[in-house]
């Protein structure tokens, strides 16, 4: 099995990305597998982290408005971009190409299926974005995680298999004792997990360094993921206010295993891989959905658990106001933070990423 995994610019796109390739290992253990990227962009750091090698494509994307004179630049990119996909097609000669969104994917999927390579988009939302629309038309197959996408992609291709989450995640084998000891933790305090996303959320970085004092006054101890761009200020924040001991500051986590095991209720955006994560993982939860996303399809995710009982919606305008309270009170009921959990597990798609391999399977005959 000769496997092209392109896409990324999040990790809402290239955890996906890393769990269908390991998917792949596991059916066909020999499997050669490259990534394909955009130059600069997250997918650099995380792919060859994870242990797969990856080529970079001078690619970007649109300006807005679209006469911006710069979106000239933009298609000379896309043009290079295109041929140098046609090169490395020609040269790796893959089984399957996979697509999972964002820059990259685009000239990847579109010239492999315009050479006949077999070709499969992974869409994760309930709202599809730009490039996944566009593609739609050259896959061969497109593996969803929501109902209801028919209106969006030809609904002879879809497959609903839920989205693939990282294998140590599915498993969470590690345990609290190893998890707390990793983030330096007290085991006689609770601890809040904070997640804005892979690149971070300036409206729960803000709300958590304005209030660094509530966590040593109410003995909450917090593992806080900043993103690259908050990261400098919140570190300083964090020493100046002589708070370490209580806000454990990261720029990102690689071990989001152990942070979920640690983390007795986490804050989070509600990007549709953080809810998969967060199903499986079924701790209590209070979702800020970002107000910057196409057809605040956040906010749905979010209204969609918290309909269920399974997450508290906290509106990104109400973000300063409203999270600590419902925290304090999170914490203090135990029979609601089970309940919460309870409701989640029943969300959760396992195994999403074994799925998207049978048909992987199927589209290659292998």
């Amino acid at each position: 099995m000769k496997a092209i995994i392109s896409g990324g610019g999040s990790g809402g796109h290239i955890f996906p990305a890393i769990a269908i390739a390991g998917a792949i290992k596991d059916r066909w253990p020999d499997a050669d597998i490259l990534f394909i990227g955009a130059q600069g962009r997250m997918e650099m750091e995380r792919v060859p982290a994870a242990g797969y090698p990856i080529q970079a494509l001078p690619i970007e994307g649109l300006k807005r408005p679209l006469y911006n004179p710069r979106n000239i630049a933009v298609a000379f990119k896309m043009l290079r971009s295109q041929l140098m996909v046609r090169r490395i097609l020609r040269s790796f000669n893959p089984d399957i190409v996979v697509g999972v969104g964002g820059y990259a994917s685009a000239p990847t999927l579109k010239t492999a299926a315009q050479m006949g390579f077999r070709t499969l988009l992974q869409e994760q939302n309930s709202y599809p974005g730009l490039t996944n629309k566009m593609l739609a038309p050259h896959a061969d197959t497109i593996c969803v995680a929501y109902d209801g996408l028919q209106q969006y992609f030809p609904a002879s291709k879809i497959v609903l298999t839920g989205n693939p989450v990282r294998k140590d995640i599915e498993q969470l084998n590690a345990t609290p004792e190893e998890a707390l000891g990793h983030f330096d933790l007290n085991p006689a305090h609770p601890v809040v997990l904070s997640v804005g996303g892979s690149l971070g959320a300036g409206t729960i970085n803000r709300m958590i360094q304005a209030n660094l004092q509530y966590f040593p006054s109410n003995q909450i101890q917090i593992i806080w993921q900043t993103g690259r761009w908050d990261y400098p200020a919140a570190q300083e924040a964090v020493r100046q206010a002589g708070v370490e001991q209580w806000v454990k500051v990261h720029q990102f986590i690689s071990r989001m295993d152990l942070a979920y095991i640690a983390a007795d209720a986490v804050i989070s955006r509600a990007g549709a891989i953080a809810i998969s994560e967060l199903s499986i993982v079924g701790k209590p939860l209070l979702l800020i959905p970002s107000p910057n996303v196409a057809e605040d399809h956040q906010t749905k995710n979010a209204q969609a658990l918290a309909s269920k009982g399974a997450a508290i919606l906290i509106p990104d305008a109400q973000c300063a106001a409203d999270t600590l309270p419902a925290l304090t009170s999170l914490l203090a009921d135990q029979p609601r933070r089970q309940a919460m959990s309870q409701a989640l597990k029943t969300l959760a798609m396992p195994g999403a990423a074994a799925r998207i391999v049978d048909q992987i399977a199927t589209l290659t005959k292998q």
